[in-house]
């Protein structure tokens, strides 16, 4: 028995010795990170010191890589302009080249306009800068956007950890091949961390792969979560048509989170799809690879910076060995052609509401409108023609219904007076009289009720379409997308309503037809603020049916 069990102990040692030899790499060179002259030593003796399990265990919590200085890193396309940041190997400027935060060519608000003019002064009157648009908006001290954390991991390692580049910018303007951003860094001799950016030139994805090496022989287990952080000034004030905020879509639904209102963590997940913080026009996103086990949180603190993370599974990584979590990063507007050719339902990210299956339609007829009239403004009056044209029948319908209606108004009211104590009787009696004058009580209405989700679906279609954006009509309408500044087309649209009002045929209650009088006043008010490009449509819509009352009327007359 002795003979063979020492047999056993030499026959395992020799196997155990053979699978180290020919299965188990040790780490390779290269996985040193690119380092100043004097330091590579010092990386080497760190990466190749010995340590056992039970030294990984009493390592710090809080790996620290050596205090470096902090470098920028400028990446340039066709599309934006965007700065890294070795802190963190996160995101400190991430500008639109095609966007800008405010209309140059627009015109000053009436109300300034009229003060300047009156005091003299030039004040709001010089011409606009035209920023490029900025997604990215952090204060001194907070977390660069793209940050990785590494909770409930063998090493944490904090946000602000110096990581090194291995260039120090890229130029994608005048090519059109893809280019990588890698950085990296080593933290305890125990763990090296690759971030590689891959770029495109002529799109706004970004691919991002999060490597992690295990340089030790013990098994880590990293759980890589990225983060966006966006610092929320606290004195802004937005509207529900705004959408500011983080938002993430878990199993097909989207979740959103209004930044005043997001007083504790809220947890979502599994099953994420894409997470991120958007605008009313624009998005930064991170889409996961493997959404069916990812999570997600969103978070704001006391600095009012909101945070928007995503994590996956457990990375289980056995010593000398790698793991690679991949993300794909989409930065830029909320363009519907755009969002949805990354096959991942980001598309949602613009808020159509319940009737998104006429405003999708709507937005992509408009487009096609706009390639034969190179003007959004008379896009959408052309639409708006074609649209009434569709629903001119059911128009026509309407009018004759609630025209009938109107001259049986008399006798409903005698009817009314005969059985003012037997509310059935008044029902009975007045049903009888619509079919004795074969009217149907419906016909006026529900022409009205079926065209509801068209005005729906065009309204959001219209409010949210960033095509609009910056774009002009005519003369002081310079923005589709922002409110007339001198509230001519509000008033005009007013003035249009209320005429539609006074040809409507009045039925019912005549308390409730002089109340419904005040209905234009109402709308002129509500539109005042609208985008001017809702309100040409909501103009050139009661113009037409202005147009189409008077010729019901003059054919019913003959």
């Amino acid at each position: 028995m002795d003979k063979r069990t020492l047999l056993a102990i030499v026959l395992s040692l020799a196997v155990l010795f053979l699978y180290q030899i020919f299965f188990v790499k040790p780490p390779e060179q290269q996985l040193e990170p690119v380092a100043e002259e004097g330091e590579m030593q010092i990386l080497k003796e760190e990466v190749m010191k010995p340590l056992s399990p039970g030294e990984i265990a009493k390592a710090k919590k809080t790996a620290v890589m050596r205090n470096i200085a902090e470098k920028e890193i400028t990446v340039e396309t066709s599309l934006y302009t965007a700065v890294f940041s070795t802190k963190g190997a996160g995101l400190k400027s991430f500008k639109l080249k095609n966007y800008r935060e405010e209309c140059v060519n627009c015109p000053n608000d009436i109300f300034p306009v009229v003060k300047n003019f009156i005091t003299g002064s030039q004040k709001d009157l010089q011409p606009k800068s035209g920023e490029p648009v900025e997604l990215v908006s952090v204060k001194e001290g907070m977390p660069y956007p793209l940050a990785i954390t590494f909770p409930d991991s063998s090493i944490n390692i904090p946000e602000d950890s110096m990581f090194r580049a291995d260039v120090g910018s890229l130029d994608l303007t005048g090519g059109n091949e893809e280019k990588r951003l890698v950085f990296s860094g080593i933290y305890d001799g125990v763990i090296k961390v690759e971030k590689i950016y891959t770029f495109n030139p002529d799109n706004y994805a970004i691919e991002l792969d999060v490597k992690m090496y295990n340089l030790t022989g013990a098994l880590l287990i990293q759980t890589p979560r990225l983060n966006w952080h966006q610092y929320e000034d606290p004195a802004n004030s937005y509207s529900r048509y705004d959408k500011q905020g983080p938002l993430v879509s878990v199993a097909n639904s989207i979740k959103r989170q209004e930044v005043k209102k997001l007083d504790s963590d809220k947890m979502f997940g599994p099953n994420v799809l894409w997470g991120g913080f958007e605008t009313k026009y624009f998005v930064a996103s991170f889409i996961p690879e493997n959404p069916s086990l990812t999570s997600s949180i969103m978070s704001r603190d006391s600095r009012n910076m909101v945070t928007v993370g995503i994590w996956g599974q457990k990375e289980i990584i056995p010593g000398g060995q790698s793991a690679v979590v991949g993300y794909s990063l989409y930065l830029g507007p909320k363009q519907y052609d755009l969002l949805k050719s990354l096959n991942v339902g980001l598309e949602r990210a613009i808020d159509f509401g319940i009737f998104k299956w006429l405003a999708v339609p709507f937005l992509l007829f408009l487009k096609f409108l706009h390639g034969f009239v190179p003007n959004y403004g008379l896009a959408i009056i052309l639409l708006t023609i074609l649209i009434k044209l569709v629903f001119w029948p059911l128009g026509n319908m309407s009018y004759k219904s609630m025209r009938e209606m109107q001259k049986l108004q008399p006798k409903i009211n005698e009817l009314k007076q005969k059985y003012k104590k037997d509310q059935s009787k008044i029902g009975q009696e007045t049903m009888a009289l619509y079919r004795a004058h074969k009217v149907n009580p419906l016909s006026g209405c529900l022409p009205l009720l079926i065209q509801l989700p068209v005005f729906i679906g065009l309204f959001n279609a219209l409010l949210y379409a960033i095509e609009l954006r910056h774009s002009p009509f005519f003369f002081w309408i310079q923005d589709l997308s922002a409110k007339d500044p001198y509230y001519i087309t509000p008033i005009l649209m007013g003035i249009s309503q209320f005429i539609q009002q006074k040809m409507t045929p009045t039925m019912g209650d005549p308390m409730m037809a002089k109340m419904m009088m005040f209905m234009p006043v109402v709308l002129t008010i509500f539109f005042l603020n609208f985008p001017s490009g809702l309100v040409i449509y909501w103009l050139f819509n009661n113009i037409l049916s202005i147009g189409q009352q008077m010729y019901i009327n003059k054919k019913l007359a003959n």
